[in-house]
């Protein structure tokens, strides 16, 4: 299927106007948005509001599709969490999570789709951290929009997650690949959302 998968974007709404948005989407001949936020709602940014938004993109021809209890950064399931923190390596196992990522993958083979989360920067956000390695692993392109209008490839950000964390592009011990597997872990355990509800609470989670 990855063959002949358009490649897959990702972008965050931030603070933007929601022309912006659409002028970001449809300079990169985005024809569906997947919605990817767990609760797609916030008082301020009521433009992005899952109702408002629809309508505001189907009205400017984009689709819309609301993947959010799939794809989304908030686990549903308690046993994805540790010590109240989400575990993405655990998210990224369950039949939950991957039947959205083959609902993406589906969806690509036909059109150029666009992830939506909330975050301007893509190294602070699950989209980045752990939806685009899993459509990575499936042989599938993942570029991501910027806030500017810039596309950074997904590539290119993980060279910046190593700046930002202050690790080397190459070691002789390891391969790129194992130090931006390192690299996704520790941003993850900085910015992944953490359910205070379920902090100091043993969970049945296991890799």
């Amino acid at each position: 299927m990855s063959g002949s998968c358009h490649p897959v974007l990702t972008i965050g709404h931030s603070t933007h106007a929601l022309k912006t948005l659409v002028e970001l989407l449809k300079a990169n001949t985005v024809a569906a948005l997947a919605d990817i936020r767990s609760s797609p709602f916030s008082r301020f940014t009521p433009q992005f509001n899952r109702g408002t938004l629809e309508k505001s993109l189907v009205a400017e021809g984009i689709k819309y599709v609301f993947l959010g209890r799939e794809l989304g950064g908030r686990a549903a399931d308690p046993s994805c969490y540790e010590n109240g923190r989400v575990q993405y390596q655990r998210m990224a196992g369950t039949e939950v999570f991957r039947g959205g990522i083959e609902r993406v993958l589906r969806g690509a083979t036909k059109q150029r789709i666009a992830l939506l989360c909330a975050e301007k920067e893509p190294l602070d956000c699950h989209r980045t951290l752990l939806v685009a390695p899993a459509l990575l692993n499936a042989g599938v392109m993942v570029d991501h929009i910027l806030a500017d209008g810039r596309v950074e490839t997904h590539a290119a950000a993980m060279m910046r997650l190593l700046g930002l964390l202050g690790m080397p592009q190459a070691d002789i011990l390891r391969s790129t690949a194992e130090l931006v597997e390192e690299a996704l872990q520790r941003q993850a355990a900085r910015v992944a959302y953490v359910d205070e509800r379920l902090v100091g609470k043993a969970t049945s989670g296991g890799r």
